[in-house]
Formats: C-alpha cells, structure tokens, sequence
C-alpha cells in the first residue's frame, strides 16, 4: 500500500495519480485513456480490515494499460490512472457522490450507480464486496477528488484540447475491460461478445466514427455489441461533444480473451490478444475521423 497521495505530487514517479504517456510519433487526433487500469492504494484509504487482494482488485482494468501501450508510437497520447479504483473511481461524475458513505452533508447528484453502491468513490468492491465500515469524512472525500480526479480530468481535457487544435477534432478512446458475465457469457453462449463500443447510443461520436471502429475490431473476427452493457460514463459523456469538434468511444474488452478472471494473472491467449489489439491500435491510428 502506497503512502497519502500528495495535491503537488507531479504526474511521473509511483505516487502520482496518473501518467501521460506523450506520442513519439507525430501526434494525430486521438487521445487513449485507461482510468481504471491503477492498482496503487494510498494509505488514507482506510478499507475495512481482512478484505482480499481480489477483491480490492475486483473491479480494476487489470493490463489494460499495457494492451494498449503501443498508442505513443502511433501518434496517440496514452493517459493511465494509477489509483486503484477502489480508491476514486476515475470514469464517474465528481458528484456522483454517495450519501449512504459520506458522513455530513455533501453536494451530489443521485444516479443509479451510487445508489449501487458504484459512485464516484465506491462503496462496494467489483465483486460486491463491502469496502468500508465506517463514513468517510466531508474532508477525505473532497481531498480525494482533489488530489486524484480533478487532476486525471485536467490532463485529460488538456491532452483533449491539444488534439482538436491541431486537427479540428479530437477522438478520446476510453479503455476498459469486463468481465465475462457481463459479456453475456451464459450455459447456452459459452463466448458472448467479445467488445462492447458504447458512444451513449450516438450522441457522443459522428456514426461513421463509429461505423469505422466497429469495422476494425471485427477485422480481428471478434463480436462487437453497441451500448448494451455499458453505453459509455463520465468521460465519454463529458467529451463527446461531436458538434465542438469533440467524439469519445468507451472500449470494453472481454477479460476471458487475454486474461485469468480468477487470478487475474495473463491467460495463455494473452499474447494472441495483444497482437491482435496492437493491430487494431495501428488501424485507428491510421484513420481520418469525420468532424
């Protein structure tokens, strides 16, 4: 477990929040985020005592960063939570606040996924585990906010902006991973889909950046669904703005293709997957996207 996060903490060395991982290629108009791929556990977090490392882990993008590592080379920024989500869940609203956690009154905003137990900073684990056995303070809430998501969301926007002044349009890819139930793995469906795109059933990006994307992953023979499970969260809400030059797509990765769900360790199609995604990676680095 990591010290406390510190507000100065600059974004490089192991107890930042993030890292921007800057193109060493000439930079083109996408931006690659995984806000859930962190596993660190800053010391003031204060979890309920005999939880397992899986479950703390439970509901982590676990390698999701590293699949996707070859963005820089392409001209893609890749920018990479480092916090466990655990901690501050990086693809919520800053007030989707829970007050069923937070002792005190506190500005927030009600949605399902609080009421689930999944706000902005959780109160239940992946795997529905009870995370704490106490109410945080008004203080420890903000600070977290402060120190780890408002930061993520400035460098985020930043790398946002940069894309779109260079290019009159800015596609932000936001990574994520599922695990195979969610996928729709059942007795009868033994494989489900394989990738769900969500662009918050196309308000958040033009249809033929989604036709295109689509397309690409199902070059690599893999079943792509749209929206249904997830149809996108803070992030691609929060920039996909297609008419001010802004388009998101949320990425979920079925966990089976590349990974154990139990141990959490690569699978042995590890490999085959990342070849196959560093092909896809590759691909959208090679596109036009539609303003």
């Amino acid at each position: 477990m990591t010290p406390p996060l510190d507000a100065s903490t600059p974004a490089s060395g192991s107890r930042t929040a993030f890292v921007v991982t800057p193109a060493t290629a000439e930079a083109g108009a996408m931006v690659f985020a995984s806000p859930h791929s962190g596993r660190e556990r800053p010391a003031d977090m204060g979890e309920v005592a005999g939880l397992t490392l899986s479950t703390l882990r439970s509901a982590e993008d676990v390698g999701v960063d590293v699949l996707i590592a070859g963005g820089p080379s392409r001209g893609v920024p890749v920018i990479a939570g480092q916090v466990s989500r655990a901690y501050v869940d990086l693809n919520r609203a800053p007030t989707e606040l829970d007050p069923a956690l937070v002792d005190g009154e506190i500005e927030a905003s009600p949605t399902a996924r609080v009421s689930a137990g999944f706000g902005v900073i959780p109160r239940r684990a992946g795997d529905g585990s009870t995370l704490y056995d106490r109410k945080l303070t008004r203080t420890e809430v903000l600070a977290r906010l402060e120190r780890v998501h408002a930061p993520y969301h400035d460098a985020l926007g930043d790398l946002m902006q940069a894309a779109r002044g260079r290019h009159g349009v800015a596609l932000l890819i936001d990574w994520h991973s599922m695990p195979s139930r969610a996928a729709g793995v059942t007795g009868r469906n033994r494989r489900g889909v394989d990738v769900v795109l969500g662009d918050r059933h196309g308000s958040a990006c033009r249809g033929a950046t989604m036709r295109r994307v689509r397309t690409l992953f199902e070059a690599e023979g893999w079943r792509v669904g749209l929206n249904v499970p997830y149809a996108g969260g803070y992030s691609t809400e929060r920039w996909g703005r297609p008419d001010e030059g802004f388009q998101a797509v949320q990425v979920e990765l079925n966990r089976a293709l590349y990974l154990d769900e139990t141990t959490l360790e690569p699978s042995a199609d590890h490999g085959r997957f990342a070849r196959a995604l560093d092909r896809v990676v590759a691909a959208l680095a090679t596109e036009t996207w539609p303003r």
